[in-house]
């Protein structure tokens, strides 16, 4: 990444864009994978929340394990061109690093909501690699933006495959945010043979009492937290022909090893599809 210190706000201009009094899951899960780039309130957030489920940084782990398998998989399908959103925080074993270690040429776009990203970009694009590595800031929730900015740098060929990569955001979308439209519609604007990366944060696995505890940390951060069931991940990916082996907890989508005991039962579903 060719970044590995405290990332420190500008100006007061810069942090008043960040709210850095308010939680933000972005920097909550940096704080969960061991990051330094986080407020306070974000680490007296992160730990009410791990408080109330502590497998929040192993799950967190997990999930990024699950990112570099499912990109190094469609990678070495052929893909060669990311859309990477809601990122989050730059760390090591990000989806350019991954893509790029099988294929030099790849393109990856990030986009995400939070300044702070931004502040990053440099460290995201620097390096002597063939393929380009680029940061936007746009939201999720605004599909037709999100398009838009990408297709006016011409950053990416609309025409040809691309891989979405969704991982562990959508659950920052309330149902009224409709997740499934978004989704459909950022899967319309893209090719047939592009590829669907996605994680998503359950409940399922965990006592009502301890997901309302973590709701409700979340609710005061900058966007909540919704577990949907794993039906409900199923939904999201109607009319896509789902590889193998299924929506599953994190760990078991394709695990480069034999799973720990509990893997079964991790807060995470993730699932590798493609567009017909």
């Amino acid at each position: 990444m060719g970044y590995d210190g405290m990332w420190e706000p500008g100006d007061a201009a810069v942090a008043a864009d960040l709210r850095p009094e308010i939680p933000h899951p972005a920097r909550m899960y940096d704080y969960y994978l061991g990051g330094k780039d986080n407020f306070p309130a974000d680490r007296e957030a992160a730990e009410r929340a791990l408080a109330a489920n502590p497998e929040f940084c192993s799950t967190a782990l997990a999930n990024r394990a699950f990112l570099y398998r499912a990109v190094r998989h469609v990678t070495r399908l052929g893909l060669d061109q990311f859309l990477d959103i809601g990122t989050g925080i730059p760390t090591a074993g990000n989806t350019h690093e991954i893509a790029q270690s099988v294929d030099p040429r790849a393109r990856v776009v990030y986009v995400d909501n939070d300044p702070i990203v931004l502040t990053h970009a440099r460290a995201l694009m620097a390096g002597t690699t063939v393929g380009r590595t680029t940061v936007l800031q746009a939201d999720l929730r605004d599909p037709a933006g999100v398009l838009a900015a990408a297709d006016a740098e011409r950053l990416l060929d609309f025409d040809r495959p691309v891989a979405l990569v969704l991982c562990a955001v959508l659950h920052f979308l309330r149902d009224e945010d409709r997740p499934d439209k978004v989704l459909r519609e950022l899967l319309d604007a893209l090719a047939p043979g592009s590829h669907l990366v996605l994680s998503h944060g359950t409940a399922d696995f965990i006592p009502t009492e301890v997901r309302d505890r973590v709701t409700g940390v979340y609710d005061k951060a900058t966007a909540p937290l919704v577990g949907r069931t794993r039906d409900q991940v199923r939904a999201l990916l109607e009319g896509l022909d789902v590889l193998d082996p299924g929506v599953v907890t994190v760990p078991l989508w394709r695990p480069d090893s034999a799973p720990v005991p509990g893997a079964d039962r991790v807060s995470m579903y993730g699932a590798v599809a493609r567009k017909p």
